[in-house]
C-alpha cells in the first residue's frame, strides 16, 4: 500500500461522489474517462481498500470511500479557504458604503487603521446597491444605514444618526437653525427626493396628513445632490451624509421631529478578506471612543 494520496486523487473522488457516474465526473473535472477512472483506481491502490462501487448503474460510494469522502473535502475546503486568504493579503481590504461611511469619524477610522495595519491598505469603494457592493463581492466590509434583505449579509447597529433636511439653497427654511417635519411638506409643489434601494427617507416618516404630495425617484446621491441644488426637489437624510457630501447648492437642516437613523456594520456571512474580523474590531473601536 502507497499512501501518497494527492489533492487530485480527492478532487476525482469529490466529483465521482456529487455526479454519480464516470462521464458526469469526467465533465466537471474536464478530463476523459479513461483518465478519470484511472485516477480512482490508483487512488484505491494507494489506500489499500475499494472506494467506489462498480456495480450498479449508477457510482456509488463505499464506506471507506464515504469517510475518505468526509476527511478529503474538508481537507479540499481548507485548502480553498488558505488560497482565498493568501490572495486577498496581497489587496486592499474594500469598504464599501453609498451614501456616506461613518461621518465626522471616517477620517480617525481611515487613520487609525492605516497606523496599526501599514501593510493592509484600505480602499474605500461607494457601491449605489442596497448591500453596497457586498453581494457582488466588490467590497469585504460596508457601513450601511438600511438592513439589506439578502440572507448572506450580517448586519450589526453600530449607532444612531439625527436626520437632516436637504434643500435648495434658496428655500425659505434654508437659513432656519432647525425644522420641523410638517414644514418640510408645506409646499406641495416641492416632492421629496428618495433612492429607494439605499436611502433612509420614505413618505412613512410623516404623518398620513402631512406626507409629501409626490415623490421622485434618483439612483445615487449625486443625484439626489443635483436635484436638490436646482430647486426641484427636498430630501431628508442621515447626518452622515451632510458631513459626507458639501454641495454649494444645497443646504442641510436638522429636523427636530424625525426619529433617527440607525447606522450598520455588514460583512459577508463568510468573509472575503482575512483581516475582516480585525477591521470590524477597529471600526467598533472608533465608533466607541
Amino acid at each position: 500500500m502507497n499512501d501518497d494520496v494527492e489533492l487530485r486523487h480527492l478532487r476525482a473522488l469529490d466529483a465521482v461522489a456529487a455526479a454519480g457516474t464516470v462521464t458526469a465526473a469526467a465533465a466537471r473535472l474536464h478530463m476523459t474517462q479513461p483518465a478519470l477512472s484511472r485516477t480512482i483506481a490508483q487512488l484505491e491502490a494507494r489506500v489499500g481498500v475499494r472506494l467506489v462501487d462498480r456495480s450498479a448503474r449508477r457510482l456509488a460510494l463505499t464506506s471507506a470511500g464515504t469517510t475518505l469522502l468526509g476527511h478529503g473535502r474538508a481537507i479540499l475546503a481548507h485548502l480553498d479557504s488558505a488560497l482565498a486568504d493568501t490572495r486577498a493579503v496581497s489587496r486592499p481590504l474594500r469598504l464599501g458604503y453609498t451614501c456616506a461611511v461613518l461621518g465626522q469619524q471616517t477620517v480617525p477610522l481611515l487613520r487609525s487603521w492605516r497606523r496599526a495595519h501599514p501593510h493592509v491598505p484600505l480602499d474605500v469603494v461607494r457601491q449605489d446597491n442596497s448591500t453596497a457592493g457586498l453581494a457582488t463581492g466588490d467590497t469585504d466590509v460596508a457601513v450601511l444605514r438600511t438592513v439589506p434583505a439578502d440572507p448572506r449579509i450580517r448586519t450589526e447597529a453600530l449607532y444612531q444618526e439625527d436626520r437632516v433636511a436637504a434643500l435648495p439653497d434658496d428655500h425659505p427654511l434654508a437659513d432656519r437653525e432647525r425644522v420641523l417635519l410638517a414644514e418640510l411638506t408645506a409646499d406641495p409643489d416641492l416632492p421629496l427626493a428618495l433612492w429607494p434601494d439605499t436611502g433612509t427617507a420614505s413618505p412613512e416618516l410623516w404623518p398620513p396628513e402631512r406626507r409629501p404630495a409626490a415623490t421622485v425617484e434618483v439612483g445615487n446621491v449625486d443625484e439626489w445632490l443635483n436635484l436638490i441644488a436646482t430647486g426641484a426637489a427636498f430630501g431628508l437624510g442621515a447626518a452622515g451624509t451632510a458631513e459626507s457630501h458639501g454641495h454649494p447648492g444645497v443646504r442641510f437642516v436638522p429636523v427636530s421631529d424625525a426619529p433617527a437613523a440607525t447606522v450598520y456594520l455588514a460583512r459577508p456571512a463568510h468573509p472575503t478578506h482575512p483581516r475582516t474580523e480585525e477591521f470590524l474590531a477597529a471600526v467598533r473601536d472608533v465608533v466607541s471612543a
